[in-house]
């Protein structure tokens, strides 16, 4: 099913008529293409059962295929104004499923409105996209209030979300990542899909929770990752410095080779170290 069939205007009309030129301080690039966001929405699985989260929603491209594949309700969280008048549109097109909250992302939480199960679907602006991220994977409880990810980001940021050790982009993320989530790159969308194209490829990742992650403190994991690939030329022994007071013997004493860099490190390797903090 196409999400074109719901009676509303071309999204082109809908940014001529609301004067919607993306804004590069909001990180704003609109997608325009309605299969393209049919195929993202739809590599979410069944929305019938769940409410979804959408980050920065734009015109509604993205929204509008979630609400016309069946989504049980969408909670949008939109900080530019000017979007919400063409969002109001597509809330009276689908009375009571779909809720538009003028705010920012990274200071709001959407939990309250939000029912489970709950599934994030969003093409994340550009530069909020990695401190959501971080935020979502920090979450106390786990497992966590939401159910599965879908998420846009850069080609580069979604290729060391999913790195595994000895890769070239394998970093802080990485870690965080795979420490409580099975991360898996779906698909690239070109440049060419959003209005204005951005100069870089985008890609769609999905993470799905793991039910039981190594034991450990998010903070001591960022705290340990921060100080390891803060210095990854450096041996650990000498990256970890600045955390133990005797490195050497500590790595030692967690079955680690002093002499390793960084990225030679399994997560779990890292959950280690981080339960010594």
């Amino acid at each position: 099913m196409n999400s074109g069939g719901d009676n509303l205007p071309p999204l082109r009309d809908v940014i001529r008529k609301h004067k919607l030129a993306a804004r590069k301080s909001l990180g704003q690039n609109f997608l325009l293409d309605l299969n393209l966001t049919d195929r993202i929405a739809r590599s979410a699985g069944d929305l019938s059962a769940c409410d979804v989260l959408e980050i920065g929603p734009g015109p509604g491209g993205l929204t509008r295929s979630l609400l016309a594949l069946g989504a049980r309700k969408v909670v949008a969280i939109e900080r530019d104004e000017r979007c919400l008048a063409a969002l109001a549109q597509i809330e009276a097109c689908y009375p009571g499923k779909l809720d538009v909250i003028a705010g920012d992302a990274l200071k709001f939480d959407p939990r309250p409105h939000l029912c489970p199960p709950v599934k994030i679907i969003a093409n994340l602006p550009y530069n909020i996209a990695t401190p959501l991220l971080i935020g979502w994977l920090q979450t106390k409880m786990w497992p966590p209030w939401f159910v599965q990810i879908t998420a846009m980001f850069q080609r580069e940021v979604a290729q060391r979300i999913t790195a595994r050790p000895g890769e070239k982009p394998y970093g802080r993320l990485s870690v965080m990542a795979g420490w409580r989530m099975q991360a898996k790159i779906l698909f690239d969308v070109n440049p060419g899909a959003f209005t204005p194209p951005p100069k870089v490829t985008s890609s769609i990742v999905q993470f799905t929770p793991r039910a039981r992650p190594l034991p450990c403190r998010a903070q001591a994991l960022e705290k340990i990752t921060a100080a390891a690939f803060g210095q990854r030329r450096k041996m650990l022994r000498s990256s970890l410095k600045s955390i133990f007071s005797d490195a050497q013997t500590t790595l030692q004493s967690a079955g680690i080779d002093p002499t390793h860099r960084a990225e030679q490190l399994e997560i779990a390797d890292f959950c280690n170290l981080a339960n010594r903090l």
